[in-house]
């Protein structure tokens, strides 16, 4: 069996974070492994505030991950400040890491910024040239292309522009207004876009989370990154289309959708 680590924040409330990451990567057939930083009291309506782990502790978990089961893939979600960014990068580097997917957690959906400034510099000059692969959304891609997107050539333009400089593949997501279902990489000078259906449904916590580990997880049981994007756009507009309704905001997906019927009964 292949192995996924995720190197990302706790979720209480089960649809994005680590919570999301095991979940989309138990489902894809991959055994998933974790290394939290931090820890948050959340639900569907928002954060009531986040505990992060130490430095010490957080190699601590890395070093004992990767002296016994040594993963295959690994994806990377919210790293909030410029030490944990640093255990991390040097970790990997040291361990020599493969398949590593970084989705850059550093804007909100409603736009608001998540990292300091110095946190934003560490990510840019030791995490993301390590990367194999990037997944920032459009706010995200701006900062990191240093440009406005506010076209489908931005798309492009941006997608470009972030590869080049990171020296990685980058899939930057559509939405925010923009192309919403569409998302397109750019990798080794080629362009394609992944096209998607436009799902109604207001319940999208953890989309991010889960598309970037559902990518690690194709990784890690040998898929090529094309196919691997294609077939985890497949699982997130699958999860989605489940139409799982819990809490009162932005609602969590069902990752599940595809646990055989049996174990899925209620009791009498």
């Amino acid at each position: 069996m292949r192995v996924g680590l995720t190197i990302a924040g706790s979720d209480s409330s089960g649809g994005a974070g680590i919570q999301a990451d095991i979940k989309t990567m138990t489902l894809n057939g991959v055994y998933a492994e974790s290394a939290i930083t931090a820890l948050t009291a959340q639900n569907t309506t928002g954060v009531l505030s986040v505990m992060e782990s130490s430095k010490e502790f957080l190699k601590d978990q890395l070093d004992m991950i990767f002296d016994d089961i040594y993963p295959d893939a690994i994806k990377i979600g919210m790293v909030s400040n410029s030490d944990l960014i640093l255990v991390i990068a040097n970790e990997l580097k040291e361990r020599k890491a493969k398949n590593i997917v970084v989705d850059p957690v550093m804007v909100a959906t409603s736009g608001a910024k998540l990292l300091k400034d110095d946190a934003i510099d560490s990510l840019k000059n030791e995490l993301l040239p390590i990367a194999d692969l990037l997944t920032p959304n459009i706010p995200e891609a701006e900062i990191l292309s240093e440009m406005k997107i506010k076209t489908i050539d931005d798309m492009k333009k941006a997608a470009e522009i972030i590869s080049n400089k990171f020296k990685c593949a980058t899939l930057l997501k559509g939405g925010h207004a923009l192309n919403d279902a569409n998302d397109y990489l750019f990798e080794n000078g080629k362009g394609i876009w992944f096209k998607g259906k436009r799902i109604d449904n207001p319940n999208t916590h953890g989309t991010g989370c889960t598309l970037s580990s559902a990518i690690a997880a194709n990784l890690a049981k040998g898929y090529d990154m094309e196919n691997s994007i294609k077939m985890a756009k497949d699982f997130l507009s699958k999860a989605l289309l489940d139409m799982l309704d819990l809490g009162n905001g932005s609602g969590p997906m069902n990752h599940a959708f595809d646990i055989k019927e049996k174990y899925k009964k209620l009791g009498d």
